[in-house]
């Protein structure tokens, strides 16, 4: 994979964390009754009851977590073990 392959996959997979750690955050993982009477000794019952649970969404979010901090360390290897050609009048100071 070359670096700049790496550099996309590691916002990317930054990107998917980001998203999966702001819903694990919210409270939307708890069940809300709500009951009150209607007519003629009927309640009326409306019930919010998530679709996903907080376990699967921890997993997903262990998945790419895990995939991200292998990229970066990736990343970071080739950051100290890789040269480049520059020209050297890049390093002089400004006279």
């Amino acid at each position: 994979m070359k670096l700049a392959e790496a550099l996309l996959r590691r916002k990317e997979l930054q990107g998917k964390v980001d998203r999966i750690k702001g819903i694990a955050e919210k409270d939307i993982f708890e069940v809300k009754v709500q009951r009150r009477p209607a007519h003629e000794g009927i309640d009326d019952v409306i019930a919010q009851i998530p679709k996903l649970t907080l376990a699967e969404v921890n997993q997903e979010y262990d998945f790419y977590a895990k995939r991200l901090r292998l990229i970066d360390a990736a990343i970071q290897q080739a950051n100290w073990t890789t040269d480049i050609e520059i020209d050297e009048s890049v390093c002089k100071d400004f006279a």
